[in-house]
Order: structure tokens, then C-alpha cells, then sequence
């Protein structure tokens, strides 16, 4: 099982995206730390009446991780998530091959069908169709990073024998899914590569409409009945978003933490994505340096050993 740090969230409507430290920074702690990877998400233009109640900013994931990737090495950079129904596929596809092929291979692309309405209305894009619109950029990624022509005839666009290059450096790019629904776990099994529950509990499952995830016993099941169905030759990925009581000061009480860890691994979680919800650079260097010493032994190049470190490489997709 490995970790992966995520960029603390500026809460408010007067948030600060790089409250937490600068990026490049961050980034480059964490892969010292023993962190497997470094994940944003995105909220390009969130309601105001979300942010007053708890809601956060965010940077734009792919410029934002493309950055990170220039200061360090190995680190996956996954988005966490990215609203799939947010733009036009071709845009969406281009922006992670090129992001993909700059990093040697180190993009994980995690998507999601997205649930605020009202930035749907800012981007102009129907929320009714927001399914509709998610399963066309799971039908497109895999023809747009093919290198070959192709047509597509979309619900807004039309695409006739067109050809996109370069490929990514991955083949394929790991597509995770989010959401906790039936109908984003039939998506996984039959043409993703991970799956990321959602695990705030029940107001946040409210607030992103989706089901709430249940315990870890019922989650091993999910994952197990997940994997079964699942279609591709490697086990289905699953990244796990640990909340425990105390991790903001993970040197404190680690042995509770050690086995909150092996139970969700012995559920057949294989990725576990923590923060650290600082607002100074201090505050996050000392969070990772404390992270990494208590629960990432042998960290460092240890930490991902096959990941490429030049681009053009592919890297594995597990």
C-alpha cells in the first residue's frame, strides 16, 4: 500500500490555494518524505454559498501538478478529482497526455462526474447531462491518446478523422473514477483502472451525491465484488482518503494510526491519501517530515522504484 499527500484545501471565501506552502516546495518535501504521490482537485468557479459554508478554492490541477512535476522526480501526480464533464474531452485528453508525457509517465488521471450546480451553470455545461457527458470522455481519452485517426460524434462536438500526438508516455494513462454509486463502480470494472471511494461520511456523501461508503467491512466486500467484475488484467487500484482522529499530528498516537492502516489495506485499499490541513509552509513541512519518519520507512527512491525519472519512459500503470 502506498501514500499519497494531498495539497491542503483553503476553506472560505477568502481562501489562499497556496496557504499551505509553495507547490513546487510542498512537492518536492513530499517526495523526500516517502510519499508514492501528490494529488489536487478542482473547483474552477465554486459557488459562493458553498465556500461560506466549508467549501474550498483550488488550483488548476494539470497546470498546478505540472508544475510539481518539474520539481521532483517519481512522485504520481493523480487529480483528485478532476470534473470529466467540466470540458471538451479533446481538451481534457490533451491536457493529460501532455501533462503524462512531460513527467515521464507519472500521471494517474482521476475523474468524476462532478455535483455543483452552480458552477456547471458558470462553465455552461447542463448538469443534467453530466453523466451523459462523462461517459463520452471515457469513449474519447482512449481514441484521442491512440496516435491513430479517428471519428467521434459527440452530444456537442463532432470530430472526423482526426489524430492527436504525441501519445502519452503511459499506455495506457491509469483512469481512477470517483463517487460511491453502483453506476461509477460498473465504470471501473469495465474501463477504468482505480477507484476512489468517498469516505467524509454522511454530510459530505449528501453534499457530493453520492451514497454513503459504509464501514471498511462493507468496503472489502465492495472492492472484492469490484475486482471480480472487473475486466482489465491488473486488480482494480483503490485509493482511500484517511480522516482519522489526531493524523494532522501523525506523530502522535501512531500505533492507532499503524492499525486504522492495516485494517484499510486488509480491506484491499491500495492507496491511502492523507493531508495535513495546514496554512503555513512550516506547519506543512513539519507534517511530512513527521508523516514520512513514522509511517513511510525506506522512503524516498524506495518509495516508488519503478517509476521512470526521464521523460518519454512509460511507467507502470499499478
Amino acid at each position: 500500500m502506498r501514500f499519497i499527500f494531498h495539497y491542503p484545501e483553503a476553506g472560505g471565501p477568502d481562501g489562499d490555494a497556496l496557504a499551505a506552502g509553495p507547490l513546487h516546495e510542498v512537492a518536492a518535501a513530499a517526495e523526500r518524505a516517502g510519499f508514492a504521490g501528490l494529488s489536487l482537485s478542482e473547483h474552477p468557479v465554486p459557488g459562493a454559498r458553498w465556500l461560506a459554508s466549508g467549501g474550498h478554492q483550488t488550483l488548476d490541477p494539470f497546470v498546478a501538478l505540472g508544475y510539481a512535476a518539474a520539481a521532483t522526480r517519481r512522485l504520481r501526480l493523480l487529480t483528485y478529482l478532476a470534473v470529466a464533464p467540466y470540458r471538451n474531452p479533446f481538451l481534457l485528453a490533451k491536457a493529460a497526455a501532455t501533462l503524462d508525457r512531460l513527467s515521464g509517465g507519472r500521471l494517474i488521471l482521476g475523474l468524476g462526474t462532478g455535483y455543483q450546480k452552480s458552477e456547471f451553470h458558470a462553465l455552461g455545461v447542463d448538469f443534467a447531462e453530466r453523466n451523459a457527458l462523462f461517459d463520452e470522455v471515457l469513449d474519447v481519452l482512449p481514441l484521442h491518446w491512440s496516435g491513430t485517426p479517428f471519428s467521434y460524434q459527440g452530444r456537442h462536438f463532432s470530430a472526423r478523422d482526426v489524430v492527436a500526438l504525441p501519445r502519452p508516455a503511459q499506455d495506457p494513462v491509469p483512469v481512477w473514477i470517483g463517487g460511491n454509486s453502483a453506476l461509477t463502480r460498473r465504470r471501473v470494472a469495465a474501463r477504468a483502472q482505480g477507484w476512489m471511494p468517498m469516505s467524509g461520511g454522511a454530510e459530505l456523501s449528501t453534499t457530493a451525491r453520492t451514497p454513503a461508503l459504509g464501514s471498511l467491512d462493507e468496503l472489502a466486500t465492495t472492492i472484492a465484488a469490484l475486482r471480480e467484475q472487473a475486466k482489465g488484467p491488473h486488480p482494480i487500484d483503490v485509493a482511500y482518503s484517511y480522516q482519522g482522529k489526531g493524523i494532522h499530528s501523525p506523530t502522535v498516537d501512531a500505533d492507532r494510526h499503524r492499525e486504522a492502516f492495516a485494517r484499510i489495506e486488509k480491506a484491499g485499499v491500495t492507496w491511502i491519501v492523507v493531508s495535513s490541513g495546514t496554512r503555513t509552509l512550516e506547519a506543512t513541512l513539519e507534517f511530512l517530515d513527521g508523516f514520512g519518519s513514522t509511517y513511510l520507512p525506506g522512503g524516498g527512491d524506495a518509495a516508488w522504484a519503478g517509476s521512470p525519472s526521464e521523460p518519454g519512459s512509460t511507467a507502470p500503470s499499478r
